[in-house]
């Protein structure tokens, strides 16, 4: 199905529906008044309201998949209306202002296509709200398991504030359907990118001359144990289950600050149980208990089979499991509570984690409270961009940046206005972030 101007339209409407957007409603959206913040900010807060009363159950219930209620209740606090009036003025705020030459104002890019991820619930939805905040149109392109949630999303939040017609659109298109993304591709002054580097590498091809290409790419993240014999390990197991390893947040290794083998061997033993803990509370139902059983036996024999020789030390568990590599690389685990653990020494730490420069994300550290302000900066210079506790890797925070940048920073423009001759500066017209 494809949205467009607040209505649902099937799939075979798709060229006309880009030939209505060159022609008739791009042009006109963009000749009109711009899109107002404060607009935005009311629709979302009326959206949110309906979530907090209950009125959107049906909808979660129908289009959300498992555990996206719980996701919402984690998200729910960066999404209320303070919440994003402290982000635009963070984000946005001193970009205009007087200048020796006159002024300088914040505009949208105009238009923002959109190639939506689709590991997380919601997200489709999220990204296109970044661009509104910023006064852009956006062109959703909707990911495979979407199932209907971003459509539902943006019907609900048209009929909030029509208003808000004109400015998103949605279609769930394939990405085979690579000619019909390079059209809606040449109508965009910027395309967000969500993906692996083949989605990247993709759009890169399909990105016309002179549009801005926004990459928010894979990313890998990491927890990092420095003296964790008393630590508290439950939150660290309870986010590793409840991730299962598909976030860019996601715990990928466990890293201990050790050279010795039988020290990890040790962590290993002591951290199993916890993990199984783990597993069991979030496994609620006999076929949920019974799928993860079946994750974990395939990975210890995937890794017996093709691993043979390697000196890993498999650790089988109820519902998950551990393997202990002798090497230091930072890489995938198997998926769903089946996690990878290694040797990092902290001498060690900046040179093996350059190795992945750009890609990392965020490191979960436990260590003493005396050694925490070093190890974070060990892991900042060795190019991470968020430290957290174990259990919050995956959390979102007031007015945190996004894979080291501020969003809403890369979807607007400067505009240097110019005072005439001989005339004294005057206070800059407000841009309405």
């Amino acid at each position: 199905m494809i949205f467009a101007n607040g209505e649902l339209r099937s799939d075979r409407e798709i060229n006309a529906v880009i030939a209505e957007l060159e022609v008739y409603d791009l042009p006109g959206t963009l000749s009109g008044p711009p899109l107002e913040t404060e607009t935005v900010l009311n629709a979302l807060d009326a959206l949110v309201r309906e979530l907090d009363s209950g009125t959107l159950d049906n909808l979660i219930a129908r289009y959300a998949p498992p555990g996206a209620r719980e996701e919402l209740a984690r998200v729910r606090p960066q999404i209320s209306r303070a919440a994003l009036e402290r982000r635009l003025a963070l984000e946005l705020g001193g970009l205009a202002g007087p200048r020796p030459f006159g002024r300088s104002e914040v505009r949208p890019l105009g238009v923002l296509l959109h190639i939506a991820p689709g590991n997380m619930a919601g997200l489709p939805a999220f990204t296109a709200v970044e661009g509104l905040l910023t006064g852009n149109i956006n062109l959703v392109k909707l990911p495979h398991g979407d199932k209907g949630l971003t459509l539902a999303v943006f019907q609900k939040l048209t009929q909030l504030e029509p208003r808000l017609a004109p400015w998103l659109y949605a279609f769930d298109l394939s990405s085979r359907y690579s000619g019909t993304i390079k059209a809606l591709a040449a109508l965009a002054d910027g395309i967000v990118t969500w993906g692996g580097d083949g989605a990247i590498s993709a759009m890169r091809k399909l990105a016309p001359p002179g549009c801005k290409l926004i990459e928010w790419g894979h990313r890998l993240s990491f927890a990092y144990l420095s003296g964790w014999e008393d630590m508290e390990l439950l939150p660290l197991a309870e986010h590793i289950v409840r991730t299962g390893g598909l976030l860019c947040s996601s715990c990928q290794v466990i890293f201990l600050d050790t050279g010795h083998l039988s020290v990890a061997e040790r962590f290993c033993k002591q951290f199993l149980p916890v993990l199984e803990k783990a597993a069991a509370s979030h496994y609620k139902t006999p076929g949920q208990a019974a799928q993860a059983a079946l994750y974990a036996r395939e990975t210890v024999l995937e890794q017996t089979v093709d691993r043979t020789g390697s000196g890993d030390l498999n650790f089988p568990g109820q519902s998950c499991s551990l393997t202990l590599r002798r090497d230091m690389d930072l890489e995938l685990s198997h998926l769903h509570g089946n996690v990878l653990v290694k040797r990092l020494p902290r001498q060690e730490l900046i040179p093996v984690l350059r190795r992945r420069r750009g890609r990392l994300q965020t490191a979960g550290l436990i260590c003493p409270d005396s050694e925490r302000e070093v190890l974070a900066a060990l892991l900042a210079r060795a190019g991470v961009n968020r430290i957290t506790a174990p259990g919050h890797m995956s959390d979102s925070f007031p007015c945190e940046a996004h894979d080291g940048e501020y969003p809403l920073r890369r979807y607007v423009r400067v505009v240097d206005i110019e005072n005439p001759r001989g005339r004294t500066e005057t206070a800059p017209e407000q841009e309405n972030f």
